[in-house]
């Protein structure tokens, strides 16, 4: 990881530490993308099988998953990694329901009721990436408040492995959420595939899930097409910012940063402190633990664009956070309660030494679908509500009317919509007779 003093850095120099990688390339995969898009819109599922080919290695016979595959996916788990989902679904569930969005009515006036509904989005698909890594949590954190939420119809692709089937821990996951209408497409192409319907795929009218950078880009991009589908939020390549103070542990501190870069080459890690010995020896664990890794190779990749940042407090640590907006925040501070309160933009935030992010990916019960890229400054995780479209509902009695009505007409005359204000009038009129 780069050392960098904070201090010592003009604004220009701040603004290129604060860089992420993604946007560094996203240019370049603007256009492969699209041409990607656009195939899928014009020759469906011929298309799907083109990619699958090109970027899987061969495409499956068929894109969906059949009852058969499902049932050998669930036999071929140990049971401890059954129970460990059936573990965290629960908890995912518990967390989920207990903030869902309640509809309300209130009289705003004798005789107007005005009332706020929820509905479920009828047709949702869910990405879940399987490319270097399998990710059945991911499945989890869609699945769960999709079905919580009553979605109707609920697709999922998830890319294929080498021998053209779906990686079985996410298949036991999406079953145990309810989800049967799986598809073995991956990448760009089945964001279009979801987005615009295929012969074997419905169109869906909102898309959910994380990906790499091609992914996000597709997702970017079919949100803009007309006829395309809305998207929960942007969720690219992850990254994680800890703010460490002289008293956090170094391992623990080098092992959070180390399970955010094992996730692809284009995720970015952030540590921020204040004590110059302790960005000292997480430099040490760092190397020491990425020795024992497994896809070390791909940290040792991530943390090529990552950064080691010195500031003077934990205030200015806070500032360079909230600058950031990072998808994972951790707080490795004595009091990290306290500082809570100065936290403006984040996905999720990590209170203390015993709080590791890879928690929050798997069971602690949030959601790990949270917005990157800096979007934590206006975009919140997935939950339940991002199933959900909210209508409002007005009832008005004459003599609501009649009190309320004066207003309306004072209002439309002001804007000179003369149609507005006669509609009430002429209302106003009938009533006082």
């Amino acid at each position: 990881m780069q050392r960098l003093d904070w201090n010592a850095l003009d604004e220009a120099a701040r603004e290129q530490a604060l860089r992420r990688p993604a946007q560094q390339t996203r240019a370049s995969t603007a256009a492969a993308v699209a041409e990607i898009v656009e195939a899928v819109r014009r020759d469906g599922d011929a298309a799907l099988r083109l990619y699958a080919e090109r970027f899987d290695g061969g495409a499956p016979e068929r894109f969906a998953v059949d009852a058969a595959e499902f049932d050998a996916a669930e036999a071929s788990l140990t049971p401890a990694l059954r129970a460990a989902i059936d573990e965290a679904a629960e908890r995912i569930a518990v967390f989920h329901d207990a903030g869902m969005t309640e509809p309300y009515a209130i009289d705003t006036a004798e005789g107007v009721r005005c009332e706020r509904i929820l509905r479920p989005i009828r047709r949702v698909g869910l990405y879940v990436p399987a490319g270097s890594a399998p990710l059945p949590s991911t499945a989890l954190m869609l699945a769960v408040p999709a079905d919580l939420a009553g979605c109707r119809e609920i697709a999922l692709c998830t890319p294929p492995r080498p021998d053209g089937s779906a990686d079985p821990a996410v298949l036991y996951a999406a079953r145990r959420c309810g989800v049967t209408r799986v598809f073995k497409v991956g990448g760009a192409q089945a964001i279009a595939a979801m987005a615009f319907g295929t012969e074997s795929i419905g169109k869906c009218d909102k898309l959910f899930g994380p990906g790499n950078a091609y992914v996000t880009e597709a997702k970017r991009q079919v949100a803009l097409i007309e006829g395309g589908a809305a998207i929960d939020l942007p969720a690219g390549p992850s990254e994680v910012l800890v703010i460490a103070d002289a008293g956090a542990r170094a391992d623990f501190v080098a092992a959070d940063l180390l399970s955010q870069a094992e996730h692809g080459p284009d995720s970015q890690v952030l540590l921020v402190s204040d004590d110059e010995a302790l960005l000292d020896a997480v430099d040490l664990e760092l190397e020491t633990q990425l020795a024992k890794l497994s896809r070390a190779d791909t940290a040792r990749a991530a943390l090529q664009s990552s950064r080691s940042i010195r500031v003077d407090s934990i205030e200015r640590a806070l500032e360079v956070s909230n600058r950031y907006a990072p998808e994972h925040l951790i707080l490795a501070l004595r009091d990290a309660r306290e500082w809570l309160p100065e936290v403006e933009a984040a996905g999720s935030v990590f209170l203390g030494d015993w709080a590791p992010e890879a928690l929050g990916d798997y069971c602690s019960g949030t959601n790990h679908v949270l917005p990157t890229s800096g979007a934590a400054r206006y975009a919140s995780g997935v939950s339940v509500a991002s199933f959900q479209v909210a209508i409002t509902v007005q009832e008005v009695q004459p003599r609501g009317l009649l009190a309320i009505g004066p207003c309306a007409v004072e209002l439309a005359s002001a804007e000179g919509l003369d149609a507005h204000r006669e509609a009430v009038a002429l209302r106003l009129r009938a009533a006082a007779a």
